[in-house]
């Protein structure tokens, strides 16, 4: 398979740059939200006490640490900035160990980013809502990458990823510095939620849409996106691949840059002219959290490794497949995602 064949040539490509965010994930999944809080309820009634039997995870989470390993995971050569404390750290360094040197680590000390994940049924799915302390997240800007050697690094790299902008106060800043000292490089960005700074987002894309060359989105940042642009929220509740297809041409129409959209019925290209939908893959979901970090991974690699975008959105809809499934919240290996492809093309 044309596609397959495409792949397998992925360590010939260079180093992928991600950056900048680390969070301590915990993750607490619910029956349901209303027990939560009348258990909360019940407790407060009696003057407080513990409330037991609520299964949670410790995960190491962050955009950045999460796209960085299922790169990883995926073969790929990766150098990861970000900030973290001393515990955080340790636990960045164990999470990658297994990679040896196909991974560069810079870790900046500062306050590792704290996040309380809730996951519970809401109107026939289960959603996850999330309760973030962003510790240094908040400030990545580009003295926490201005040593020599981490201009080198950004000099010689073939992709250049930035992720969760909405969180960090300088990312308009960091993408822009970043994005001009890796002139050979694949120029990448996902926002994460930008609901409540939709219009900084929106005018921060004018200053970088000449250095960007994709932006990635799901179905919530292309709405509240949209609805900044003066479009109102394109995507309804229920909508249909030729809606998701529309979605992505008129915002890369609008702000200049080539968009990929995934959502829960598929994925979308469009570089405003032209355009691609891939449909989602149905499985049996296991996971909640990180499927668009997965789903972000396998498309840069697409893109390095020359995939058309039809092939490119198959692709990364396999890997996020993938990983909803799996029970233990791993990322796919290449040779799970060829499997994959081979059953489903």
């Amino acid at each position: 398979m044309e596609i397959i064949e495409k792949l397998r040539h992925l360590d010939t490509i260079g180093s992928i740059v991600v950056m900048p965010d680390f969070f301590v994930d915990r993750i607490i999944r619910l029956e349901s939200k209303e027990n939560l809080l009348g258990m909360l309820y019940e407790k407060a009634k009696v003057g407080g006490g513990s409330v037991r039997g609520i299964p949670t995870t410790d995960v190491k989470g962050g955009n950045a640490v999460n796209v960085a390993y299922c790169l990883a995971k995926l073969g790929a050569k990766v150098s990861l900035f970000t900030v973290a404390d001393e515990m955080g750290a340790i636990m960045i360094r164990q999470a990658f160990s297994q990679f040896g040197d196909k991974v560069t680590l810079r870790i900046a000390s500062g306050r590792t980013g704290l996040t309380t994940c809730f996951e519970f049924p809401h109107e026939g799915t289960r959603v996850n809502v999330m309760v973030s302390d962003i510790g240094d997240n908040g400030s990545f800007g580009p003295d926490r990458i201005s040593s020599e050697g981490d201009r080198t690094i950004l000099k010689n790299a073939d992709g250049m990823m930035i992720v969760n902008w909405a969180t960090n106060m300088k990312g308009t800043e960091l993408a822009e510095f970043s994005f001009k000292n890796s002139p050979s490089a694949f120029h990448f960005i996902d926002p994460a939620d930008i609901e409540t700074r939709k219009h900084d987002f929106r005018d921060s894309l004018a200053k970088i849409a000449g250095l960007t060359d994709c932006l990635s989105m799901n179905e919530n940042e292309c709405n509240s996106l949209a609805d900044a642009l003066g479009f109102g929220r394109i995507l309804g509740s229920i909508y249909s691949p030729e809606e998701v297809k529309g979605a992505a041409k008129r915002i890369s129409d609008s702000v200049g840059i080539s968009t990929d959209l995934h959502t829960k019925i598929g994925a979308a290209w469009s570089n405003g002219k032209e355009s691609a939908f891939a449909h989602a893959i149905k499985v049996d979901t296991k996971r909640l959290t990180g499927a668009g970090d997965t789903w972000d991974a396998a498309d840069i690699v697409g893109y390095l490794a020359g995939l058309h975008p039809q092939e490119r959105l198959l692709f990364a809809n396999c890997c996020a497949s993938l990983y909803i499934r799996d029970p233990s919240g791993e990322p796919p290996s290449m040779n799970k995602a060829f499997e994959l492809i081979e059953r489903v093309q």
